[in-house]
């Protein structure tokens, strides 16, 4: 699994919209769409920020690990 969609589905399991979780980023909805999509990639502080914000291990977010 690419971390696009791993990042969908736990947007999706939170109830998230794609503008909520940019906010978080500091992004638009449609920066942050850029990055679902596969337009743009995915910068390291907004990763971190997104395992923090999931509670969730880099290795879960990117698709290395299941747990």
């Amino acid at each position: 699994m690419d971390y696009r969609t791993r990042m969908r589905d736990l947007r999706e399991d939170h109830d998230l919209t794609q503008k909520q979780v940019g906010a978080i980023l500091n992004k638009s909805q449609q920066g942050y769409s850029h990055i679902e999509d596969g337009r743009a990639e995915l910068k390291i502080d907004d990763l971190i920020k997104l395992c923090k914000f999931y509670n969730v291990s880099a290795d879960y977010f990117i698709g290395m690990s299941d747990q």
